[in-house]
């Protein structure tokens, strides 16, 4: 799984992403997989993406360029969760331009990657300890 990742990561050809005004692309899924749920991207720094590749359960589609790798996730997946510093959020899929190329495609017709899993591999492999509500929010509704 690895060796495949890498050879389409150095060997594949450049898609061109059209870049929207805030200097943005939008990462393009494969045709034949199906986003119900909607997508939301989360990158983290390249020295990160070979290990997490390789503890995660399940990956859906990973997208790569020389500095971030980008997990597709359903949308709304930062919902509740404290995503580390080192990790970006990129929702609706919108990820800032660097041309991001597609390394890894699911065997299942989802695109997604299960975010539970990859926000706790991401809070391990960045030293930070998961936090399930963000700073700032409050953690349950207030009684009327």
């Amino acid at each position: 799984m690895l060796k495949n990742a890498l050879s389409q990561f150095l060997g594949a050809r450049r898609s061109r992403i059209g870049e929207d005004a805030d200097g943005r692309v939008k990462l393009p899924l494969p045709p034949a997989l199906s986003a119900s749920l909607g997508c939301d991207a989360v990158g983290v720094p390249a020295r990160y993406g070979f290990r997490l590749m390789s503890h995660l359960p399940r990956a859906g589609c990973v997208f790569a360029d020389a500095d971030q790798w980008w997990w597709i996730v359903p949308s709304g997946s930062d919902l509740d969760l404290d995503w580390p510093e080192q990790a970006s959020y990129a929702t609706g899929a919108y990820v800032p331009a660097g041309r991001p190329r597609l390394i890894h495609a699911p065997d299942s017709r989802t695109p997604y990657t299960p975010p539970i899993p990859l926000f706790l591999m991401v809070c391990q492999v960045t030293g930070v300890a998961p936090s399930w509500a963000p700073a700032g929010r409050p953690r349950a509704v207030p009684a009327p």
